[in-house]
């Protein structure tokens, strides 16, 4: 898998320049217009990781590429990217327009984690379909965005953070609610947060990062300074599976991804992904997809 693309990488693509203060301490925001498509545009993005987040309104016909899985936009939808999941939009309308803004992980230093949410996991829902009524609500926060943005108020950042983590809630009540993890506000909640958060820091795999080194339950378990019951029963409560099924989900997420998206070799992707014997890892993937690596790929 290449290297994400930085924000440097992004303006240079994108703009043939650099604002000037892209890389100071307090982070960086921009915002942008998505234009209609012309004569010669590209239609489609590379499909890689960014260093960046991204929220989108998108109005128009589209198909984006997240992780594994596919979306179609069908009319107009709100979108969330951020830097541990690889992406790529497909126009397939020529009046595809919308607006979007972009920050990097250090705009929210010291504010909160914003990547708590589930619409930023690689698991969660990642692009809401709107109707007309939501597409106006929506439009409404970017333009107070864009009009904080423009302003000289001395602290216009942080009502543009808070209008941000407006999007974010205005796209978690749209999820059906047996999409949305529990919140239980106890000891099994804060379990589950710090396992997924364990879990995730060893993705993507890609030319910088090493073997998977936890991948058994007793690992992550020890990791936590917890019994291994204890993190199941509550995993179990918190997301209805095991740890192993959890495990194993992302590590067969990341295998669909290398595979479809990488030029490795099933052998070297079957190492990347903690398999000391290839064969161990195509009977782990056909286990779970009825198909090799190698018939994954080709179809």
């Amino acid at each position: 898998m290449e290297k994400a693309e930085s924000l440097e990488e992004f303006y240079k693509l994108k703009f043939k320049w650099l604002p000037e203060d892209y890389k100071k301490d307090f982070g960086h925001f921009n915002m942008f217009r998505l234009e209609p498509y012309y004569e010669g545009k590209v239609k489609s993005l590379p499909y890689r990781r960014r260093d960046f987040y991204k929220v989108m309104l998108v109005k128009g016909q589209s198909q984006v590429h997240y992780a594994d899985r596919v979306y179609e936009v069908k009319k107009q939808a709100l979108s969330f990217s951020n830097p541990m999941i690889p992406y790529k939009w497909d126009n397939n309308h020529v009046n595809l327009e919308g607006v979007y803004c972009i920050f990097n992980p250090h705009f929210f230093a010291g504010y909160g984690n914003i990547q708590k949410y589930e619409i930023f996991h690689p698991n969660g829902v990642h692009v809401f379909e709107l109707s007309d009524e939501e597409v106006e609500e929506v439009s409404d926060i970017f333009e107070q965005m864009n009009q904080e943005f423009l302003s000289e108020y001395k602290y216009k950042f942080d009502r543009i953070r808070s209008l941000i983590l407006e999007l974010v809630h205005f796209a978690l009540k749209l999820q059906p609610a047996e999409l949305q993890i529990t919140k239980k506000g106890n000891a099994s909640a804060d379990v589950a947060s710090l396992f997924l958060e364990l879990l995730e820091r060893q993705f993507p795999i890609d030319d910088t990062h090493s073997t998977l080194q936890l991948r058994a339950p007793g690992q992550f378990a020890e990791q936590l300074n917890i019994h291994v019951n204890h993190l199941n029963r509550s995993l179990k409560e918190m997301t209805q599976k095991s740890t192993s099924q959890l495990i194993a989900d992302r590590i067969l997420q990341e295998a669909k991804i290398l595979l479809t998206h990488s030029s490795w070799n099933v052998s070297e992707i079957a190492y990347a992904l903690g398999y000391t014997e290839v064969t161990h890892f195509n009977n782990f993937f056909k286990k779970h997809t009825n198909l090799s690596p190698t018939q994954f790929r080709k179809g």
